[in-house]
């Protein structure tokens, strides 16, 4: 049997590349590479399909996120709320802004923060909150929205999914190659609801100065290309249809009794999937057994980020987020994408329903 991928994006975009080439011809043919036509376009038709005001265009979703923090005015002496169960780049964004990440824990069902932890955590102290849509489940932001602290929306997983970018301040994007919406290297997104914060974004994101004369701030060199733009205007035309494609898929590994080997991910309207993530306590195992077979799977935040060596600082404890470090332990991402075969899934299924019954 041939080697099963955990994410193939080369098969959702593989009936797009003449279209794609001709993108990337005009781009050339124009000789405008930075800021022009594309990333503009890009960004209006991104605002519309988010139903947000503005979008800005960055270099990546780590760049996303320092830079909504920095249009927050957030730095030394702040605190900002995220959770642990998560990709480093959300507390490093917070790090490098020079405030303190505070850690929540999760819901054990979702995976998303823990509202009632969230606001427990809650100081005079705290200038935002920076809750993540894990895995392409959007967490409901009305509990945390009360709390009446600026939301920052970690949405790098989840463009696409209902109810993104609807409650926080600014939700960041990126369209690193495995994401839902993805470009053909690294790229960045920040939507705001502000007009005055999208304006802020785009100063910064061109080392705080309007027209490369004048600088107004310190800022960044950050900035979303034209060829990365021309190819996301084309994708994120497909997107909705991608997204349908992994809910079917979702769907799929459940009706051929994935649910009776481990704990399947909970379905809700609005879920993309941007990865499949079942759990057990098992997990070892099943990793073995996965292997063997040369298919494509991952454990992800095995290591939470309260746990890192470099946030050691923090002084967070082992034992102090109980389901953070659960879930690390027994979370197991199975192939998915846009597409997946089903005789893929049926295999996938079939090589842990063996290793259950040797367990057995």
């Amino acid at each position: 049997m041939p080697k099963t991928p955990l994410v193939d994006v080369k098969a959702q975009y593989e009936h797009l590349i003449p279209a794609i080439q001709e993108r990337i011809a005009e781009v050339l043919d124009s000789g405008v590479f930075i800021l022009g036509p594309n990333v503009r376009a890009f960004e209006e038709e991104a605002a519309s399909y988010l139903g947000v005001p503005r979008t800005v265009g960055v270099a990546n979703g780590t760049d996303a996120l320092v830079l909504a923090l920095d249009a927050l005015e957030i730095g030394p002496g702040d605190e900002v709320i995220c959770p642990a169960f998560t990709f480093y780049a959300t507390a490093e964004s917070i790090a490098r802004r020079g405030a303190t990440p505070v850690f929540a824990d999760i819901d054990p069902a979702t995976l998303n923060l823990d509202p009632e932890d969230v606001a427990a955590k809650v100081t005079d102290r705290t200038r935002a909150l920076m809750p993540v849509h894990l895995f392409g489940r959007v967490m409901p932001l009305g509990e945390l929205a009360k709390l009446g602290v600026p939301i920052v929306e970690d949405a790098a997983q989840a463009f696409g999914a209902e109810g993104v970018a609807t409650t926080g301040a600014l939700s960041t994007f990126s369209f690193f190659p495995t994401k839902n919406l993805f470009a053909l290297g690294d790229g960045g997104l920040v939507a705001a609801t502000d007009e005055e914060l999208a304006d802020r974004i785009a100063l910064l994101r061109f080392h705080g100065s309007r027209e490369k004369k004048n600088f107004e701030a310190v800022g960044y060199n950050s900035r979303l290309d034209e060829l990365q733009a021309a190819v996301l205007h084309l994708f994120l035309g497909e997107l909705d249809g991608w997204n349908r494609a992994r809910r079917e898929a979702a769907a799929r590994y459940e009706e051929l009794g994935l649910g009776e080997l481990c704990e399947l991910p909970p379905d809700e309207p609005g879920h993309v999937y941007h990865m499949y993530v079942v759990r057990s306590p098992e997990r070892d195992r099943l990793h073995e057994a996965l292997a063997a077979a040369e298919i494509g799977h991952a454990s992800y935040y095995v290591t939470p980020l309260h746990l890192q060596p470099a946030l050691r600082y923090l002084g967070v404890k082992e034992g102090t987020l109980p389901e953070t470090e659960k879930a690390a332990a027994e979370n197991l991402a199975l192939p998915m994408w846009a597409g997946i075969p089903v005789e893929v899934q049926e295999r996938v299924v079939a090589v842990i329903r063996e290793a259950a019954a040797v367990r057995a």
